[in-house]
């Protein structure tokens, strides 16, 4: 299996997905746009792994490789790709597939429960996700539920938090893959948006507890055993 990722900024990496990969012995590359990288040819990989960013999906006057980003990211799902969206990627997935983006009304930064709809219940990734009381959060921008999905998840601040699309197409809001290492990095070089509005937390409180880490990581593990051992 040949996964491809798409990275937006230096410190927002696959996390703690690159050890599941790993240890299925699957083969990893990653698209550096921030870097100047070209976009892959779509029969170069056999799943798409979309990562977060601080921009907005629109912000191609400044980041013109969005452009490119989404005609990949089409054409990986018209030729039956995997492909798997955290946060400005499930934003990403969501517009390339008509669901809108646009500014949420709360930030979300830290630690904060999911509510699974009830129309998802049976769905592996919601019983994935029934099972840890709280996921990480870090997001201003919210999607719309993309036509023909399947909406998992939602939050007390944001409506739309998960989706799943024939089992090939998933969009996460929130972020199972962030580990103690990439948390102090968004922290770093995203202070700003620790606003104290309702939805945000301290960054101390953030960092305070590795074994919530830990949970999130067994659950993105969870995930991507359900995605791709098969």
């Amino acid at each position: 299996m040949r996964i491809h990722s798409l990275q937006h900024v230096p410190f927002e990496d696959i996390g703690s997905m690159a050890n599941d990969f790993i240890a299925r012995g699957y083969v990893l590359n990653t698209t550096h746009w921030y870097r100047g990288d070209k976009a892959p040819d779509v029969h170069s990989f056999d799943a798409l792994v979309v990562m977060g960013g601080p921009m907005g999906i629109y912000d191609e006057a400044i980041y013109p490789w969005l452009a490119d980003e989404k005609i990949l990211i089409k054409e990986a799902i018209h030729a039956g790709k995997i492909v798997i969206g955290i946060c400005l990627g499930a934003q990403l997935i969501a517009d390339v597939l008509g669901g809108k983006v646009t500014r949420n009304a709360n930030k979300e930064i830290g630690w904060l429960p999911l509510q699974i709809l009830p129309e998802a219940n049976a769905h592996p990734i919601a019983q994935i996700l029934a099972k840890y009381p709280e996921v990480f959060h870090w997001h201003g921008d919210t999607f719309a539920i993309p036509p023909g999905a399947l909406h998992i998840a939602r939050s007390e601040g944001c409506l739309n938090q998960a989706y799943a699309l024939n089992d090939q197409v998933y969009g996460f809001q929130f972020h199972l893959e962030t580990t103690p290492a990439s948390a102090a990095a968004l922290i770093e070089h995203c202070a700003e948006d620790i606003d104290g509005s309702r939805y945000t937390q301290p960054a101390s409180f953030m960092l305070a507890d590795a074994r919530r880490f830990a949970r999130i990581n067994r659950a993105m593990s969870e995930v991507i055993a359900h995605i791709f051992d098969k």
